[in-house]
């Protein structure tokens, strides 16, 4: 679950780093209340997940609460890249005398965490990745040791920062490693990270992300979600415990198991190449034990997105064998009745496949066909997307 700015902030100032943080506004006249009470200088700032706000024009410096009147006005209901910008937090305004990137994350591809942390931040940070990578010091934690002073000299030294700055720095990533293990983040960054007038070093902007998979140690989590921030069906498949992920397709694709997920997608896309690009619409696994109650609830969440012109169900039967998978795809249409109005494709194979079958075949339900492999189905429910364009 990724954080709005301004919570990534208070679980930052939560474990002892330093930050600048005002208040949240949902209002132009919260928004300058907010102003008349912090004095001076402040920055309003679009609350959105997802990068890009500043170039978008979601953070405005503004002088006077007049300013931040306009300002809010102007970010309140802007769309930035997709989202909507409901709320916006105004910061109190900062004598930035120099930028720098910090972070640490989850380094899935060598199994361990890792920091990384650069001299030169700011908003082109991945611009300097890509261009001078020697500027951006990535430095691999041991996850039984952790990050402890040594340790955050030594990664404030791989990032060039002077000597005088080693300590305030070493400081902030010692209880920025804090922040990032006790909330079970796979991803705590501040970009960014400023010297200011004082001389003292503030993290003017946070971004964390949690790892769902500890929500059960960490129950404060639910207090994050922002209903109106998520996307409904992705809420909808959550309360239903699916491992839904919306994308931007019109095939919806209901499978047993990640890799078969993932491996339906490749064959859709490769077959919406032929019938008018067509694209998956979704990951949906419903695991190698589903059983026909959740097949019901995942045929829920597809056929009601509006994008998805057709639904290519691929399941392998293991656990769950064939005719439950059957009687969950029957059990599904009966309910859904006339909202399921978008043909499905169907794959069965394993266990009890023949009588997984026979169980669709006797239901002769109008929008339902059935394939023998994976290719033909996903052939079949690309040309089906397309048509229904």
């Amino acid at each position: 679950m990724d954080l709005f700015e301004f919570q990534a902030k208070q679980l930052f100032r939560e474990h002892g780093v330093p930050v600048s943080l005002g208040e949240v506004a949902t209002t132009p006249a919260e928004a300058k209340a907010v102003a008349e009470k912090l004095g001076g200088v402040t920055v309003v700032k679009a609350q959105v997940k997802i990068g890009g706000r500043g170039k978008a024009g979601g953070v405005k410096v503004a002088k006077t609460p007049a300013d931040v009147t306009a300002a809010a006005t102007e970010i309140l209901g802007m769309d930035i890249k997709g989202h909507t910008v409901h709320r916006v937090l105004v910061d109190p305004g900062a004598d930035i005398q120099q930028e720098y990137y910090v972070s640490y994350l989850l380094d899935r591809s060598n199994r361990t965490f890792l920091a990384m942390a650069s001299y030169e931040g700011g908003m082109e940070i991945e611009q300097l990745a890509v261009e001078r990578p020697e500027a951006l010091a990535k430095v691999p934690i041991d996850a039984n040791v952790g990050v402890d002073d040594a340790k955050a000299r030594e990664i404030a030294a791989a990032a060039k920062f002077p000597q005088e700055l080693v300590e305030p720095v070493a400081q902030v990533l010692v209880e920025l490693w804090e922040t990032f293990v006790k909330t079970d983040a796979t991803l705590v960054e501040v970009n960014p990270l400023a010297k200011v007038g004082d001389g003292s070093v503030v993290a003017l902007d946070g971004k964390v992300t949690l790892d769902d998979n500890a929500d059960f140690r960490q129950p404060g989590n639910a207090d994050f979600v922002d209903v109106r921030a998520t996307d409904p069906l992705e809420q909808k498949a959550k309360e239903k415990h699916l491992n839904y992920v919306k994308l931007d397709g019109e095939v919806g694709i209901i499978g047993n198991g990640a890799g078969l997920v993932m491996s339906t997608l490749d064959v859709v896309a490769y077959a919406g190449e032929k019938h008018g690009h067509v694209k998956p619409a979704n990951f949906l696994d419903i695991g190698g034990g589903a059983s026909a109650e959740v097949m019901a609830a995942g045929l829920d969440v597809i056929l009601n997105d509006p994008s998805v012109r057709s639904v290519f169900v691929n399941v392998f039967g293991g656990i769950t064998s064939c005719d439950a998978v059957a009687n969950g795809i029957v059990t599904a249409l009966s309910i859904l009745g006339e909202e399921a109005n978008k043909p499905l494709v169907v794959r069965l194979d394993g266990n009890n496949v023949e009588e997984g079958r026979r169980i669709l075949t006797e239901a002769a339900h109008p929008l339902v066909t059935l394939a023998d492999t994976m290719d033909d189905a996903a052939d079949k429910a690309a040309e089906l997307a397309n048509a229904g364009k």
